[in-house]
């Protein structure tokens, strides 16, 4: 419309001018044509921004800023977090005793998991819960012994009633989580009565007629290692493989 209006208006000058004004005539082409090139130029720019208008407002009704906008158009970077430091607790102690006693890792890690949430409801060293576990059925749940001895932590149902009737009865105590909890109740009782951990192990073993105390030392040494694995993942902890380096010339 701009350019439309410069060019009527060039048109009548040169009318109102007369014959004589040809020289002129040739003049005012000349600027008529620059002027309806830069008016071409202007409705563009002006298209141009009304569709970066549009663009803008469009963020804008869909809640979406400019930083968003450009934050969604531009690729991003992948953040690897680092292991929770008690998932790596569970890792070493799984790895190690997967290969000691050559049961499967998933299986001893969700096991390790269970003695931790256990020792932390019930009071008790998770560590010490674990090393019982090993001593007494081999990480086997559902191992059962002539005396009566049940599962995981080798629970006497016919002794411990009260306990598992509150997570099922007698039932229950093959199942991993309700022996964890149950078995580390009697210890944790057991402790409380002796007032001190190496007779309540001798307790819970019913040996506190053993002057040697074999069964104690057994867990004791046991947790040992476990600490040991513990201290050793944490003071160095795994480093991430490398990605081989392709030392091939290319052709």
């Amino acid at each position: 419309m701009y350019a439309k209006s410069v060019h009527d208006r060039l048109q009548r000058l040169l009318r109102s001018a007369g014959p004589g004004t040809r020289s002129l005539r040739g003049t005012v082409a000349v600027l008529a044509f620059l002027a309806i090139a830069s008016a071409s130029v202007l409705v563009l720019l002006d298209e141009r921004m009304t569709q970066s208008e549009v663009a803008a407002s469009s963020h804008s009704i869909f809640g979406i800023g400019e930083e968003a906008a450009s934050t969604a158009v531009q690729p991003q970077a992948t953040v690897r977090t680092p292991p929770h430091a008690e998932e790596t607790r569970y890792r070493a102690l799984a790895e190690f005793l997967a290969r000691k006693y050559r049961v499967s890792e998933r299986m001893i890690f969700n096991l390790v998991g269970m003695a931790h949430t256990a020792g932390r409801q019930i009071g008790i060293d998770p560590l010490l819960i674990i090393a019982v576990m090993a001593v007494e059925s081999r990480f086997n749940p559902i191992a059962e012994s002539i005396a009566g001895a049940k599962g995981l932590m080798q629970v006497i149902p016919k002794y411990h009633e009260d306990k598992l009737k509150g997570y099922g009865g007698e039932d229950s105590v093959f199942d991993p989580e309700t022996n964890i909890l149950v078995g580390s109740q009697i210890l944790k009782e057991y402790i409380a009565r002796t007032g001190s951990i190496d007779s309540a192990l001798q307790m819970y073993a019913g040996a506190l007629d053993d002057a040697e105390t074999i069964y104690t030392s057994k867990v004791m040494s046991e947790k040992q290692r476990l600490q040991q694995v513990v201290s050793r993942r944490v003071a160095t902890p795994k480093r991430p493989t490398r990605e081989p380096v392709n030392d091939a010339t290319p052709i």
